[in-house]
């Protein structure tokens, strides 16, 4: 997939989308026919109690598992038609990871931990530092781009940990419960960044379970027992509670 210029065609699409796990008396429907449309430039959370398909269902966007049934639509293409080569070549062009536990080598500075998506792409040492040195002025840390997550606070080191998700310049960021793991100030300093950085044309994808962090989206989709109960508005990005 080359990449697509900017239009206002929806960036996912999920119809009918199902997710079984097991077979026969084993079997565990996770999504039950799950329908979703999420647009360019959204900045969307994701919200439900455990087994509700929310984790189920960013698996799938992230190209890390495909549906039982239905259809994934990304920028227009069906994903399931993919191989599974051209869906890791999807997941790494379009797509950027966050999560709660920052995944930083511990023993790496922050600049080479940056790095690493570049490593897997082949890029020279020289291309490679450029890059991540625009990502972590991106997020305010060029200064620190020497230290070791050790010498980092948590709200850092989750930066450190985005700036590794946008030295792909993806088009998509997955973000699965990124203030998890920091207390009440860092967690507020790392929405507020995402929602700045939403404002630069990103799409984020949310998951959270901290309903103060969902407003900080535009949109938020809740999730019950493996479909899509409601969807709202975020109560910092427009007038509130929506359908």
């Amino acid at each position: 997939m080359s990449k697509a210029p900017v239009s206002e065609e929806p960036i996912i699409e999920l119809e009918g989308i199902t997710k079984t796990f097991g077979e026969g008396a084993a079997a565990f429907q996770a999504l039950k026919g799950v329908n979703l449309s999420i647009n360019r430039r959204d900045f969307v959370a994701v919200m439900g109690p455990s087994g509700s398909g929310k984790s189920t269902t960013m698996n799938i966007l992230g190209c890390l598992d495909q549906p039982t049934s239905g259809v994934f639509r990304f920028l227009g293409q069906e994903v399931q038609s993919l191989s599974k080569d051209q869906r890791s070549l999807l997941r790494r062009r379009y797509l950027g990871f966050v999560f709660q536990g920052f995944n930083l080598l511990a023993r790496t500075s922050a600049l080479e931990n940056v790095e690493l998506p570049l490593l897997y792409r082949g890029q020279n040492k020289a291309e490679r530092k450029e890059a991540a040195m625009r990502a972590l002025d991106r997020v305010g840390l060029a200064p620190w781009a020497d230290h070791t997550p050790a010498e980092l606070s948590g709200g850092q080191q989750q930066r450190v940990a985005i700036a590794r998700a946008l030295v792909t310049d993806p088009e998509v960021l997955l973000a699965d419960e990124p203030t998890g793991n920091l207390d009440s100030e860092r967690s507020i300093e790392i929405m507020e960044f995402l929602a700045e950085l939403n404002k630069t044309g990103i799409t984020i994808l949310m998951v959270t379970h901290e309903p103060e962090m969902a407003e900080f989206a535009k949109t938020i989709v809740h999730f019950k027992d493996g479909l899509v109960e409601r969807i709202e508005n975020g109560a910092r990005n427009g007038v509130g509670a929506g359908t």
